[in-house]
């Protein structure tokens, strides 16, 4: 377990899959965590269920006047802002060749901006103590399909933004650390809702295990776990790296 008793952690996305565990993960190692998502009553639901370490706050992550509603409701509730963790996301499947310009603004918006947004204002918040981002990106952000063209550009997006922000905030002297995690196939809800159009449940996980070396998907609290130590003292040395947690998806020769 990481030592993360007192620090307060913002997890954007934090209702769900991914998002959903990584706010049980912090929470557990002592953390106090703000779950901002759009989905109200699955973020109040977590709340409670966590007692009062955490706190749900209505975030839609393209608001810039919702970022900065949320990072002084979480400071008032809890303290000085040690770790944002980048999460939200969305993927709309297109090609170049019928990709519409909605669903690429869309995914930008959501993917891109959304996590520019939570940089900066992370960036503001923690100038004078110190503190980490880790933004969610994914496999998909340095092993692109053919098929999900603004989801694939989104998420490579954010490796490159993460490191700048890591070079900014060296540069300064700002102490804040900046990593990215790329993780594979992970068996959440969003991936349950592909299932019928894969043939079934097993059918999916048939597909998608064979994308990775390990043969299966990622289990959400694995990548929950790689989180929390990068938002640990553990990982104070660590800045502007990218982790893949893919179970060898990324470098699979087919």
């Amino acid at each position: 377990m990481a030592d993360l008793a007192g620090r307060l952690a913002i997890v954007t996305g934090g209702a769900s899959g991914l998002g959903r565990a990584i706010v049980a993960r912090l929470a557990t190692d002592g953390a106090r965590v703000v779950i901002a998502d759009v989905n109200q009553p699955a973020g109040e639901a977590l709340a409670t269920e966590l007692g009062g370490s955490a706190m749900f706050c209505k975030l839609d992550v393209r608001s810039e006047a919702g970022w900065a509603a949320t990072m002084a409701t979480a400071q008032e509730a809890f303290g000085p802002l040690a770790c944002l963790v980048n999460n939200a996301g969305i993927s709309i499947a297109g090609s170049i060749a019928d990709a519409s310009l909605a669903d690429w603004q869309q995914t930008l918006d959501v993917n891109a901006t959304g996590t520019f947004l939570g940089c900066r204002g992370a960036v503001q918040a923690m100038r004078a103590q110190g503190g980490t981002i880790i933004n969610i990106a994914s496999a998909r952000g340095l092993r692109p399909s053919g098929g999900q063209v603004a989801y694939c550009a989104s998420k490579a997006l954010i490796v490159t933004l993460s490191e700048s922000v890591a070079i900014a905030c060296g540069e300064q002297g700002w102490n804040i650390r900046c990593n990215t995690v790329c993780p594979g196939v992970f068996h959440t809800p969003m991936v349950d809702a592909m299932a019928p159009s894969l043939g079934g449940e097993e059918k999916m996980q048939e597909i998608l295990s064979r994308m990775h070396l390990a043969g299966r998907l990622g289990k959400p609290e694995e990548a929950a776990g790689l989180v929390a130590y990068l938002a640990s003292d553990e990982a104070r040395f660590i800045t502007g790296a990218t982790f893949s947690i893919d179970g060898g998806f990324r470098i699979r020769d087919r």
